[in-house]
């Protein structure tokens, strides 16, 4: 049972990780043998194939929360893990950065009871790290873990008493320096506005499906007996 409770977090973090590592592990192959057209085409024209799709493994939006999106994956068991989206933009309105938000499984061993995965321009100096400030409260800085075509990653976890303030707050203010101009900030304010409804309902998604994966899961095979 205490694996399949980590079913909804594994598979979330294995998405936020996965684009980078397929992009990374993408090395140039040697030039595969040209091939036939399809059985559908004519006069060796392709039909084409659908790419991607709404099967296993696509996202979709599952509902809005004032400044937040329940985005969910599609899942085998068709019980589906969900996060917290917001995409950040600067004062000028330009798109800069991704925020994503889910709560940990109970029994998980603490401090940290949820997650978070911040994603920033590959433009930014990492050294330099990023904070996040709620309100009016103290600022705590967080390092980048990996940066990949999609930008670099932070990984978040934040305590009971902060998510607390997430769900009191009015604003979470995020900063990151550009590599280009060590000297200037880019702030990003988060509007908490819909946050608590939106991280119950993740929750409360992940919980619905770390339950139907555990049904779906063959049960381990008894000892044989001797």
């Amino acid at each position: 049972m205490a694996k399949t409770k980590l079913t909804a977090l594994a598979l979330l973090i294995s998405l936020a990780a996965l684009p980078l590592a397929a992009q990374d592990a993408a090395a140039p192959a040697e030039e595969a043998p040209a091939k036939t057209a399809d059985p559908a085409s004519t006069d060796g024209l392709s039909m084409g194939a659908e790419v991607g799709g709404d099967g296993v493994g696509s996202t979709y939006s599952a509902a809005k929360f004032e400044a937040w999106d329940q985005r969910c994956v599609r899942s085998q068991s068709g019980v589906d893990p969900c996060q917290l989206y917001m995409l950040l933009k600067d004062a000028e309105g330009n798109s800069v950065a991704e925020l994503t938000l889910f709560g940990l499984p109970e029994g998980t061993e603490g401090p940290a009871v949820a997650g978070a995965t911040f994603i920033a321009p590959l433009e930014t100096l990492l050294t330099a790290g990023m904070t996040l400030q709620i309100d009016t409260s103290k600022p705590k800085a967080y390092p980048f873990t990996f940066c990949g075509s999609i930008g670099c990653v932070a990984r978040l976890g934040f305590t009971a008493e902060e998510v607390a303030q997430l769900k009191q707050g009015a604003n979470a203010v995020i900063t990151i320096v550009p590599f280009v101009a060590p000297d200037q900030r880019v702030v990003l304010t988060a509007s908490l506005k819909g946050f608590t409804a939106g991280f119950d309902a993740v929750n409360a998604a992940n919980v619905a499906a770390d339950a139907a994966a555990a049904a779906a899961a063959p049960a381990e095979a008894a000892p044989a007996n001797e």
